[in-house]
Order: structure tokens, then sequence, then C-alpha cells
């Protein structure tokens, strides 16, 4: 039976008026807020997605929290490139977009940074190193250049006081970057091993170190004062002959000081950075052959041969790329059983850099990252 007009028209007035599907609003990204390294309060409107790393080779801890950190960089400094090439290398191969990323100087020389090509990119968010915000090398006057510009700008550092600033400073780049997670992944494990080191060593006697810095590929000696190197040395249950010799984080010793103080262990650190120098070289990709050959000239050299660590098989070599990254608890791991071994004989330095190159690191970490004596290189 067909409807009545009158009701047909009040079934519709009923259809018309009643409330339409609410169609949900786009979800708005919460703001972030950190306090950096000056004690500073830094207000972003949503996780940065375009920064510019004033220190390239703050890269290295960005791609342990971020599985392509390259995707979020505007610009960065040409300081990676130059110091870290194994990286670079290894960053190459998986991103190879980080060759049109804009570079803004060298951020770990002397007045290298550009603050007006940085500037010129844009950025969401610019992440200077203490080094850089003014306290050694920066003109002292970039987080209020960036800030008068309208960009927002942050300090980290792993560099100056690792064991102090390192777990801060990558708290700070995961919520920044809307990576809070993978970043307290990684300062758990970091903390389980740091505290396992510092339970074994407690209480131990401490050897006396030296640590020969960029070994070989300069007139003898350049070593860490106090801070960076001296830091791993110290929580590793060593004691840096050199903390009391240099006012410093680095200086250089003459080859009649370190023969006169004889330490107990000599430590050498070398990269690729030194293989055009004749200096020692160990790294990411760098083969087993060309590591120990290095090794071996370099404990060869006069003096190096004379000291009773070298004659007593107790001279070690450690990739000096180990000095700007939260990486750096696996050098510490490393120097604490070559310190204490009988206290550290279960441990092994290796499975730990393997589980954060298959967990955490954005780039494979393969390669003699260290060499423990001629004939044997690690890994």
């Amino acid at each position: 039976m067909t409807a009545s007009p009158l009701r047909f028209l009040a079934r519709l007035l009923l259809a018309v008026a009643a409330p339409l599907p609410v169609l949900s609003a786009p979800a708005r990204a919460e703001s972030v807020t950190v306090t950096d390294l000056f004690g500073r309060s830094v207000t972003l409107p949503g996780p940065a997605k375009r920064i510019v790393l004033a220190q390239g080779r703050q890269l290295n801890a960005l791609g342990l929290i971020h599985p392509d950190p390259i995707s979020i960089l505007a610009g960065w400094g040409t300081d990676h490139r130059r110091q870290n090439p194994d990286a670079y290398a290894r960053y190459l191969a998986r991103f190879p977009a980080i060759e049109s990323v804009p570079t803004v100087g060298d951020g770990a020389t002397q007045d290298g940074f550009s603050f007006e090509k940085a500037v010129s990119l844009s950025p969401d968010l610019v992440i200077l190193s203490l080094s850089l915000a003014g306290t050694r090398r920066g003109p002292g006057d970039l987080v209020q250049r960036f800030e008068a510009a309208g960009i927002k700008v942050a300090v980290v550092d792993f560099y100056l006081q690792p064991m102090r600033d390192t777990l801060p400073s990558l708290r700070i780049l995961g919520k920044l970057i809307g990576r809070e997670g993978q970043a307290e992944a990684y300062i758990r494990f970091y903390e389980e091993r740091r505290r396992l080191i510092e339970e074994r060593v407690r209480g131990a006697e401490r050897p006396a170190v030296f640590m020969h810095a960029h070994a070989g590929g300069f007139d003898c000696c350049p070593t860490p004062g106090k801070g960076t190197f001296d830091d791993f040395i110290t929580a590793a249950g060593g004691r840096n002959i050199a903390a009391a010799i240099l006012p410093g984080a680095t200086g250089q010793i003459s080859l009649e000081q370190l023969l006169a103080a004889d330490p107990a262990i000599y430590v050498a650190t070398g990269g690729t950075h030194l293989a055009g120098r004749g200096g020692l070289v160990l790294g990411l990709g760098v083969s087993r052959e060309t590591a120990l050959q290095s090794f071996a000239a370099l404990l060869g050299r006069p003096g190096i041969s004379a000291l009773a660590a070298v004659r007593q098989g107790r001279a070690y070599g450690l990739w000096h790329l180990f000095n700007d990254t939260p990486l750096h608890i696996v050098a510490i791991e490393r120097l604490a059983k070559w310190f204490h071994p009988d206290r550290l004989a279960d441990v092994d330095p290796q499975a730990t850099l393997n589980e954060i190159s298959s967990r955490f690191s954005a780039i494979p970490l393969d390669g003699p990252l260290w060499i423990e004596s001629v004939g044997q290189v690690k890994p």
C-alpha cells in the first residue's frame, strides 16, 4: 500500500533533521618540551622532522635511536665524513640520500660551522654540541643567534663529559624526534652493562694506563687528559697517568715522559683517518690484515717498543671513534676486561657490540674495533 503524501513528507523531514556523522579531525601532534644540557627549556610543536646536526659526528648517536636518521636531516656538519669515514661509508651504503644532505661547515673545527647556511635551510631544530655552544670551539653565542632568528636549538653532548652527559643527551634527542621508546630501550641496555662493570671492578687495584690517541699518525704522544677517554679508563677500573699531567681534556706528553712513567698498560687509539699517516688503522669495514699490520708497525717504533707494557703483552688498540657516541659502553667493557681479565672472564664485549648492532644501530657495526695483541684482532 502506498504511503500517504503527508506521511512521506514527515519521514523526509526526520531524515534531514537527524545529526550528520561527525568526521574526525586529523590528529594533532602534541607539543614536545625538553630541558637541554644548558638548562634551557626547549619546546617544539611536535617531533622534529628537519634537523640540522651542527656537529655531524652526532649522527652516530642519532643512528642508535632512529632507523633512518638521514630522513630527518635538513643539514649537517662535514666533520663526520672527515673524521669517521668508515661509518660514513656504512651510512652511504644503506642510505644513499646522505649524499644529498646539505652541509653546514665543519662542526669540529674552530669557526668551521656556518650559522648562515644553517639558517638558510629553515630547520625546525638545530642540535649543538657543548663545544659549539661555546665551551671549547664555538664563538659562544650560537644559541642566542639561533633564538634571535626564530629557530629552535637544543644542546646535547657525548664527548666532553660522557659519563655525565650521554644518557641525558640521549633522552633529549629521543623526545625531540619522537623516539622516546627507542632511546629508553638503549638507555636500559647501557645502564645494565655499566652496572655490571661497576660491580666487577669495585675494590680492584687500578693499573696505571697510558692511552696513546691517534697513535702513529702524529708526533708522540697525543693523549687524553681529563674527560672523554679518561672517563672511560676510570669507569673501567684503570688510572689514566696523563690526567695528572695535562690541564685540559686533551694534550701531548713527550716520549721521554712516557718512558719515565712506564705504565702497566698501553692502549693506542686509531681509525681509518690514520690510514694515510702511517698510524693505527681500526674501524668499520677495515680488514684484519690492515689492523694487524698497522698495530705491529706501531709497537715496533723506537720508544714504544721499549715500554714494559709492550714487552709483556699488555698493549692494546681501540677504535678512536668510540669517543663521541653512546656506543662507548662497549669500549668501557673492553677496557675493563683488559685491565681486570680475571674479574670479567665471562664478559664478552663482542657479544655486547653485536647486540647493539642488531637491536639498535641503523648501520652494521662490523670490522675490527679493537686489537688485543699482535696476532689477535677482534672480531
